[in-house]
Protein backbone atom coordinates (compact mmCIF):
# COMPACT_ATOMS: atom_id res chain seq x y z
CA UNK A 1 0.00 0.00 0.00
CA UNK A 2 2.77 2.43 0.94
CA UNK A 3 4.56 1.54 -2.28
CA UNK A 4 1.46 2.38 -4.33
CA UNK A 5 1.09 5.76 -2.58
CA UNK A 6 4.80 6.42 -3.14
CA UNK A 7 4.35 5.75 -6.86
CA UNK A 8 1.65 8.43 -7.02
CA UNK A 9 3.39 11.09 -4.94
CA UNK A 10 6.75 10.95 -6.66
CA UNK A 11 9.35 13.67 -6.65
CA UNK A 12 10.78 15.88 -3.91
CA UNK A 13 9.05 14.98 -0.63
CA UNK A 14 9.67 18.39 0.97
CA UNK A 15 7.90 20.17 -1.91
CA UNK A 16 5.03 17.72 -1.56
CA UNK A 17 4.77 18.63 2.14
CA UNK A 18 4.83 22.36 1.36
CA UNK A 19 2.17 21.83 -1.31
CA UNK A 20 0.01 19.81 1.10
CA UNK A 21 0.20 22.42 3.89
CA UNK A 22 -0.58 25.29 1.52
CA UNK A 23 -3.63 23.42 0.19
CA UNK A 24 -4.88 22.65 3.73
CA UNK A 25 -4.42 26.28 4.81
CA UNK A 26 -6.25 27.33 1.65
CA UNK A 27 -9.29 25.15 2.37
CA UNK A 28 -9.55 26.32 5.99
CA UNK A 29 -8.99 30.02 5.33
CA UNK A 30 -11.09 30.27 2.17
CA UNK A 31 -13.94 28.55 4.04
CA UNK A 32 -13.63 31.18 6.75
CA UNK A 33 -13.17 34.15 4.39
CA UNK A 34 -16.09 33.29 2.07
CA UNK A 35 -18.83 34.65 4.33
CA UNK A 36 -19.89 37.21 1.71
CA UNK A 37 -20.20 34.49 -0.93
CA UNK A 38 -22.28 32.27 1.35
CA UNK A 39 -24.54 35.23 2.21
CA UNK A 40 -25.09 36.14 -1.45
CA UNK A 41 -25.66 32.55 -2.60
CA UNK A 42 -27.68 31.54 0.49
CA UNK A 43 -25.57 28.39 0.44
CA UNK A 44 -23.32 27.90 3.47
CA UNK A 45 -21.34 24.95 2.17
CA UNK A 46 -21.44 25.60 -1.61
CA UNK A 47 -18.44 27.97 -2.02
CA UNK A 48 -16.05 25.80 0.01
CA UNK A 49 -17.20 22.62 -1.74
CA UNK A 50 -16.42 24.31 -5.06
CA UNK A 51 -13.01 25.48 -3.81
CA UNK A 52 -12.15 22.09 -2.29
CA UNK A 53 -13.12 20.48 -5.59
CA UNK A 54 -10.84 22.91 -7.43
CA UNK A 55 -7.96 22.05 -5.06
CA UNK A 56 -8.53 18.31 -5.55
CA UNK A 57 -8.62 18.75 -9.32
CA UNK A 58 -5.45 20.82 -9.05
CA UNK A 59 -3.72 18.00 -7.16
CA UNK A 60 -4.74 15.59 -9.92
CA UNK A 61 -3.26 18.01 -12.49
CA UNK A 62 -0.05 18.19 -10.42
CA UNK A 63 0.20 14.38 -10.33
CA UNK A 64 -0.36 14.15 -14.09
CA UNK A 65 2.23 16.87 -14.73
CA UNK A 66 4.89 15.31 -12.51
CA UNK A 67 4.60 12.08 -14.52
CA UNK A 68 5.59 13.93 -17.70
CA UNK A 69 9.39 13.70 -18.14
CA UNK A 70 10.83 17.21 -18.07
CA UNK A 71 12.48 16.79 -21.49
CA UNK A 72 9.00 16.82 -23.05
CA UNK A 73 8.32 20.31 -21.72
CA UNK A 74 10.53 21.69 -24.49
CA UNK A 75 8.19 20.24 -27.11
CA UNK A 76 5.26 22.11 -25.59
CA UNK A 77 6.83 25.58 -25.92
CA UNK A 78 5.77 26.45 -29.53
CA UNK A 79 2.20 25.27 -28.94
CA UNK A 80 1.90 27.12 -25.63
CA UNK A 81 3.28 30.31 -27.17
CA UNK A 82 0.67 30.12 -29.93
CA UNK A 83 -2.15 29.37 -27.46
CA UNK A 84 -1.03 32.22 -25.19
CA UNK A 85 -0.90 34.75 -28.05
CA UNK A 86 -4.33 33.79 -29.42
CA UNK A 87 -6.08 33.71 -26.04
CA UNK A 88 -4.52 36.98 -24.82
CA UNK A 89 -5.73 38.77 -27.95
CA UNK A 90 -9.10 37.02 -27.71
CA UNK A 91 -9.66 38.09 -24.08
CA UNK A 92 -8.93 41.74 -24.94
CA UNK A 93 -11.52 41.72 -27.70
CA UNK A 94 -14.21 39.38 -26.42
CA UNK A 95 -13.29 38.57 -22.82
CA UNK A 96 -15.58 38.76 -19.83
CA UNK A 97 -15.04 41.77 -17.58
CA UNK A 98 -14.12 41.25 -13.92
CA UNK A 99 -13.63 44.33 -11.71
CA UNK A 100 -13.56 46.59 -14.78
CA UNK A 101 -11.01 44.57 -16.78
CA UNK A 102 -11.33 41.92 -19.49
CA UNK A 103 -9.41 39.07 -17.89
CA UNK A 104 -11.32 35.83 -18.48
CA UNK A 105 -12.80 33.85 -21.36
CA UNK A 106 -16.02 31.94 -20.63
CA UNK A 107 -15.89 28.42 -22.05
CA UNK A 108 -18.86 26.07 -21.46
CA UNK A 109 -19.75 27.89 -18.24
CA UNK A 110 -16.16 27.88 -16.95
CA UNK A 111 -14.03 31.03 -16.88
CA UNK A 112 -10.51 30.66 -18.24
CA UNK A 113 -7.76 33.22 -17.46
CA UNK A 114 -5.21 33.31 -20.34
CA UNK A 115 -2.60 35.30 -18.39
CA UNK A 116 -2.04 32.33 -16.05
CA UNK A 117 -0.95 30.05 -18.91
CA UNK A 118 1.00 32.90 -20.54
CA UNK A 119 3.10 33.36 -17.38
CA UNK A 120 4.25 29.74 -17.32
CA UNK A 121 4.80 29.79 -21.07
CA UNK A 122 7.15 32.78 -20.86
CA UNK A 123 9.11 31.10 -18.05
CA UNK A 124 9.33 27.92 -20.14
CA UNK A 125 10.50 29.82 -23.24
CA UNK A 126 13.04 31.84 -21.24
CA UNK A 127 14.48 28.69 -19.67
CA UNK A 128 14.79 27.10 -23.12
CA UNK A 129 16.55 30.14 -24.63
CA UNK A 130 18.95 30.49 -21.70
CA UNK A 131 19.86 26.80 -21.78
CA UNK A 132 20.29 26.68 -25.58
CA UNK A 133 22.49 29.79 -25.65
CA UNK A 134 24.60 29.08 -22.56
CA UNK A 135 28.36 29.38 -23.06
CA UNK A 136 31.34 28.72 -20.80
CA UNK A 137 31.40 32.29 -19.47
CA UNK A 138 27.62 32.74 -19.30
CA UNK A 139 24.72 33.31 -21.69
CA UNK A 140 25.33 34.48 -25.23
CA UNK A 141 24.51 38.16 -25.80
CA UNK A 142 21.85 37.18 -28.34
CA UNK A 143 19.87 35.33 -25.65
CA UNK A 144 18.90 38.69 -24.15
CA UNK A 145 17.31 39.87 -27.41
CA UNK A 146 15.46 36.60 -28.03
CA UNK A 147 14.00 36.63 -24.52
CA UNK A 148 12.80 40.22 -24.87
CA UNK A 149 11.27 39.51 -28.31
CA UNK A 150 9.00 36.96 -26.62
CA UNK A 151 8.48 38.63 -23.24
CA UNK A 152 7.69 42.24 -24.19
CA UNK A 153 4.69 41.54 -26.52
CA UNK A 154 3.23 39.09 -24.01
CA UNK A 155 3.63 41.48 -21.07
CA UNK A 156 2.13 44.28 -23.18
CA UNK A 157 -0.99 42.22 -23.92
CA UNK A 158 -1.32 41.20 -20.27
CA UNK A 159 -0.56 44.72 -19.00
CA UNK A 160 -3.42 46.39 -20.87
CA UNK A 161 -5.88 44.75 -18.47
CA UNK A 162 -3.66 43.51 -15.63
CA UNK A 163 -0.60 45.71 -15.17
CA UNK A 164 0.57 44.14 -11.90
CA UNK A 165 0.65 40.63 -13.43
CA UNK A 166 2.71 41.90 -16.37
CA UNK A 167 5.13 43.70 -14.04
CA UNK A 168 5.62 40.64 -11.81
CA UNK A 169 6.15 38.40 -14.83
CA UNK A 170 8.79 40.78 -16.22
CA UNK A 171 10.49 40.83 -12.81
CA UNK A 172 10.67 37.02 -12.82
CA UNK A 173 12.18 37.02 -16.33
CA UNK A 174 14.84 39.53 -15.21
CA UNK A 175 15.67 37.31 -12.22
CA UNK A 176 15.93 34.30 -14.54
CA UNK A 177 18.30 36.19 -16.84
CA UNK A 178 20.40 37.13 -13.80
CA UNK A 179 20.54 33.47 -12.73
CA UNK A 180 21.27 32.49 -16.35
CA UNK A 181 24.34 34.76 -16.38
CA UNK A 182 23.08 37.18 -19.02
CA UNK A 183 25.74 39.96 -19.28
CA UNK A 184 25.27 42.49 -16.49
CA UNK A 185 25.74 45.33 -18.94
CA UNK A 186 22.62 44.26 -20.82
CA UNK A 187 20.63 43.78 -17.62
CA UNK A 188 21.78 47.18 -16.33
CA UNK A 189 20.59 48.91 -19.50
CA UNK A 190 17.27 47.05 -19.28
CA UNK A 191 16.70 48.08 -15.66
CA UNK A 192 17.53 51.71 -16.56
CA UNK A 193 15.11 51.68 -19.50
CA UNK A 194 12.41 50.07 -17.33
CA UNK A 195 12.90 52.77 -14.70
CA UNK A 196 12.46 55.49 -17.33
CA UNK A 197 9.46 53.68 -18.81
CA UNK A 198 7.89 53.31 -15.35
CA UNK A 199 8.30 57.05 -14.77
CA UNK A 200 6.69 57.87 -18.14
CA UNK A 201 3.90 55.34 -17.57
CA UNK A 202 3.07 56.73 -14.13
CA UNK A 203 3.11 60.25 -15.55
CA UNK A 204 0.74 59.17 -18.34
CA UNK A 205 -1.59 57.50 -15.84
CA UNK A 206 -1.64 60.59 -13.64
CA UNK A 207 -2.44 62.77 -16.68
CA UNK A 208 -5.06 60.54 -18.34
CA UNK A 209 -6.63 59.03 -15.22
CA UNK A 210 -9.27 60.72 -13.09
CA UNK A 211 -9.27 60.60 -9.32
CA UNK A 212 -12.75 59.18 -8.64
CA UNK A 213 -12.13 58.15 -5.04
CA UNK A 214 -14.73 59.59 -2.77
CA UNK A 215 -16.68 61.32 -5.54
CA UNK A 216 -20.46 61.10 -5.38
CA UNK A 217 -22.39 60.63 -8.59
CA UNK A 218 -25.33 63.03 -8.84
CA UNK A 219 -28.56 62.30 -10.64
CA UNK A 220 -27.66 64.88 -13.28
CA UNK A 221 -24.35 63.12 -13.96
CA UNK A 222 -26.16 59.78 -14.21
CA UNK A 223 -28.49 61.06 -16.95
CA UNK A 224 -25.80 62.88 -18.92
CA UNK A 225 -24.55 61.29 -22.10
CA UNK A 226 -21.10 59.77 -21.60
CA UNK A 227 -18.36 61.78 -23.23
CA UNK A 228 -16.52 60.29 -26.16
CA UNK A 229 -13.13 59.00 -25.20
CA UNK A 230 -9.99 59.38 -27.25
CA UNK A 231 -8.08 56.35 -28.52
CA UNK A 232 -5.50 56.86 -25.78
CA UNK A 233 -8.20 56.95 -23.10
CA UNK A 234 -9.78 53.78 -24.51
CA UNK A 235 -6.42 51.99 -24.44
CA UNK A 236 -5.78 53.25 -20.90
CA UNK A 237 -9.32 52.71 -19.65
CA UNK A 238 -7.84 51.27 -16.43
CA UNK A 239 -5.96 54.53 -15.77
CA UNK A 240 -8.59 55.74 -13.26
CA UNK A 241 -8.08 52.59 -11.17
CA UNK A 242 -4.29 52.79 -11.40
CA UNK A 243 -4.26 56.48 -10.47
CA UNK A 244 -6.52 55.87 -7.49
CA UNK A 245 -4.23 53.13 -6.18
CA UNK A 246 -1.11 55.29 -6.61
CA UNK A 247 -2.72 58.22 -4.80
CA UNK A 248 -3.95 56.03 -1.94
CA UNK A 249 -0.57 54.37 -1.45
CA UNK A 250 1.38 57.62 -1.67
CA UNK A 251 -0.70 59.71 0.71
CA UNK A 252 0.46 60.57 4.20
CA UNK A 253 -0.66 58.54 7.21
CA UNK A 254 -4.04 59.55 8.56
CA UNK A 255 -4.99 59.43 12.23
CA UNK A 256 -7.54 56.68 13.09
CA UNK A 257 -10.34 59.15 13.91
CA UNK A 258 -9.94 60.90 10.54
CA UNK A 259 -9.72 57.70 8.46
CA UNK A 260 -12.47 57.29 5.85
CA UNK A 261 -13.60 53.67 5.87
CA UNK A 262 -15.70 54.20 2.73
CA UNK A 263 -12.88 55.52 0.53
CA UNK A 264 -10.16 53.11 1.72
CA UNK A 265 -12.26 50.16 2.83
CA UNK A 266 -9.94 47.35 1.71
CA UNK A 267 -6.78 48.80 3.26
CA UNK A 268 -8.64 49.90 6.40
CA UNK A 269 -10.27 46.56 7.13
CA UNK A 270 -7.05 44.69 6.29
CA UNK A 271 -5.25 46.83 8.87
CA UNK A 272 -8.02 46.24 11.41
CA UNK A 273 -7.80 42.48 10.78
CA UNK A 274 -4.04 42.49 11.39
CA UNK A 275 -4.16 44.69 14.50
CA UNK A 276 -7.10 42.80 16.03
CA UNK A 277 -5.21 39.49 15.81
CA UNK A 278 -3.55 40.37 19.13
CA UNK A 279 -0.41 38.52 18.01
CA UNK A 280 -1.78 35.04 18.84
CA UNK A 281 -4.78 35.24 16.50
CA UNK A 282 -8.49 34.68 17.07
CA UNK A 283 -8.44 31.09 15.88
CA UNK A 284 -9.51 29.42 12.59
CA UNK A 285 -12.97 30.53 11.49
CA UNK A 286 -13.17 33.37 14.03
CA UNK A 287 -12.43 36.31 11.71
CA UNK A 288 -14.62 39.40 12.04
CA UNK A 289 -13.21 41.51 9.21
CA UNK A 290 -14.04 38.87 6.58
CA UNK A 291 -17.60 40.28 6.63
CA UNK A 292 -16.37 43.77 5.72
CA UNK A 293 -13.21 43.17 3.68
CA UNK A 294 -13.78 42.99 -0.07
CA UNK A 295 -11.99 40.05 -1.73
CA UNK A 296 -11.14 38.60 1.70
CA UNK A 297 -10.99 35.13 0.13
CA UNK A 298 -8.63 36.23 -2.65
CA UNK A 299 -6.49 39.39 -2.74
CA UNK A 300 -6.55 39.98 1.03
CA UNK A 301 -6.64 36.45 2.37
CA UNK A 302 -3.25 36.95 4.05
CA UNK A 303 -4.84 39.59 6.29
CA UNK A 304 -7.45 37.00 7.32
CA UNK A 305 -4.66 34.46 7.93
CA UNK A 306 -2.98 36.94 10.30
CA UNK A 307 -6.26 37.77 12.04
CA UNK A 308 -7.08 34.11 12.68
CA UNK A 309 -3.66 32.46 13.03
CA UNK A 310 -1.69 35.37 14.46
CA UNK A 311 1.89 36.37 13.79
CA UNK A 312 3.15 32.79 14.05
CA UNK A 313 0.63 31.68 11.43
CA UNK A 314 1.68 34.55 9.16
CA UNK A 315 5.35 33.59 9.50
CA UNK A 316 4.49 29.92 8.91
CA UNK A 317 2.79 30.73 5.60
CA UNK A 318 5.71 32.94 4.50
CA UNK A 319 8.16 30.23 5.60
CA UNK A 320 6.43 27.64 3.38
CA UNK A 321 7.11 29.79 0.30
CA UNK A 322 10.72 30.29 1.39
CA UNK A 323 11.12 26.51 1.73
CA UNK A 324 9.60 26.05 -1.74
CA UNK A 325 12.15 28.46 -3.24
CA UNK A 326 15.01 26.86 -1.28
CA UNK A 327 14.13 23.34 -2.40
CA UNK A 328 13.79 24.53 -6.01
CA UNK A 329 17.28 26.04 -5.77
CA UNK A 330 18.59 22.74 -4.37
CA UNK A 331 17.04 20.82 -7.26
CA UNK A 332 18.45 23.32 -9.77
CA UNK A 333 21.95 23.05 -8.29
CA UNK A 334 21.89 19.26 -8.71
CA UNK A 335 20.58 19.27 -12.31
CA UNK A 336 23.21 18.17 -14.83
CA UNK A 337 21.55 20.06 -17.70
CA UNK A 338 20.74 23.77 -17.82
CA UNK A 339 17.15 23.63 -19.08
CA UNK A 340 15.54 21.88 -16.07
CA UNK A 341 17.64 24.00 -13.69
CA UNK A 342 16.43 27.28 -15.23
CA UNK A 343 12.86 26.03 -15.52
CA UNK A 344 12.56 24.89 -11.89
CA UNK A 345 13.94 28.23 -10.67
CA UNK A 346 11.66 30.21 -12.98
CA UNK A 347 8.51 28.39 -11.85
CA UNK A 348 9.45 28.68 -8.18
CA UNK A 349 10.17 32.40 -8.58
CA UNK A 350 6.84 32.84 -10.37
CA UNK A 351 5.01 31.48 -7.32
CA UNK A 352 7.16 33.04 -4.61
CA UNK A 353 7.45 36.56 -6.11
CA UNK A 354 3.68 36.76 -6.49
CA UNK A 355 3.20 35.43 -2.95
CA UNK A 356 5.64 38.00 -1.56
CA UNK A 357 3.84 40.83 -3.36
CA UNK A 358 0.42 39.67 -2.15
CA UNK A 359 1.66 39.58 1.44
CA UNK A 360 3.24 43.03 1.07
CA UNK A 361 -0.10 44.43 -0.16
CA UNK A 362 -1.96 42.86 2.77
CA UNK A 363 0.35 44.45 5.35
CA UNK A 364 0.47 47.83 3.56
CA UNK A 365 3.99 47.68 2.10
CA UNK A 366 2.80 47.82 -1.54
CA UNK A 367 -0.16 49.41 -3.37
CA UNK A 368 -3.32 47.37 -3.86
CA UNK A 369 -3.08 45.44 -7.13
CA UNK A 370 -5.36 42.42 -7.14
CA UNK A 371 -2.77 39.64 -7.04
CA UNK A 372 -4.03 36.46 -5.30
CA UNK A 373 -1.88 34.44 -2.90
CA UNK A 374 -0.72 31.40 -4.95
CA UNK A 375 -2.13 28.04 -3.81
CA UNK A 376 -4.06 29.68 -0.94
CA UNK A 377 -6.45 32.27 -2.41
CA UNK A 378 -9.75 31.13 -3.88
CA UNK A 379 -9.47 30.79 -7.64
CA UNK A 380 -10.31 28.68 -10.65
CA UNK A 381 -7.78 28.87 -13.45
CA UNK A 382 -5.06 30.33 -11.23
CA UNK A 383 -5.34 27.53 -8.65
CA UNK A 384 -5.22 24.76 -11.24
CA UNK A 385 -2.36 26.33 -13.21
CA UNK A 386 -0.35 26.93 -10.03
CA UNK A 387 -0.82 23.27 -9.16
CA UNK A 388 0.51 22.43 -12.63
CA UNK A 389 3.58 24.58 -11.92
CA UNK A 390 4.19 22.60 -8.72
CA UNK A 391 3.75 19.40 -10.73
CA UNK A 392 6.39 20.60 -13.22
CA UNK A 393 8.81 21.31 -10.35
CA UNK A 394 8.17 17.81 -8.99
CA UNK A 395 8.68 16.35 -12.47
CA UNK A 396 12.10 17.99 -12.69
CA UNK A 397 13.04 16.70 -9.25
CA UNK A 398 12.03 13.21 -10.36
CA UNK A 399 13.06 12.92 -14.01
CA UNK A 400 15.86 15.43 -14.63
CA UNK A 401 19.35 13.99 -14.89
CA UNK A 402 21.19 14.82 -11.69
CA UNK A 403 24.89 15.29 -11.05
CA UNK A 404 26.59 12.30 -9.51
CA UNK A 405 27.91 12.83 -6.03
CA UNK A 406 31.73 12.46 -5.81
CA UNK A 407 32.81 9.19 -4.26
CA UNK A 408 35.21 9.36 -1.29
CA UNK A 409 37.79 6.70 -2.25
CA UNK A 410 39.32 6.72 1.23
CA UNK A 411 36.08 5.49 2.85
CA UNK A 412 35.59 2.58 0.41
CA UNK A 413 36.28 -0.67 2.18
Amino acid sequence: MNKKIGNIFKGDKVIWMVFFFLCMISIVEVFSASSNLTYKSHNYIGPIVYHAGTIIFGVVVAVITLNIPCRFFKLMTPFLLLISAVTLIWVLAFGQSINGANRVIPIFGITFQPSEIAKGTIVLATAQILSAMQRENGADKKAFKWILWITIPTCFLIGLENLSTAALLFAVVILMMFIGLVPMRQLGKLVGILGLFAFLAISMVMLVGHDTTGQEVTKTEQTEQPKKKSKLEKMLHRADTWKGRILKFGKEDVSPQDYDLDKDAQVAHANIAIVSSNIIGKGPGQSVERDFLSQAFSDFIYAIVIEELGILGAFAVAFLYIVLLYRAARIASHCENNFPAFLVMGLALLLVVQAAFNMMVAVGLAPVTGQPLPLISKGGTSTIINCAYVGAILSISRSAKMKKEPVDVKNIG
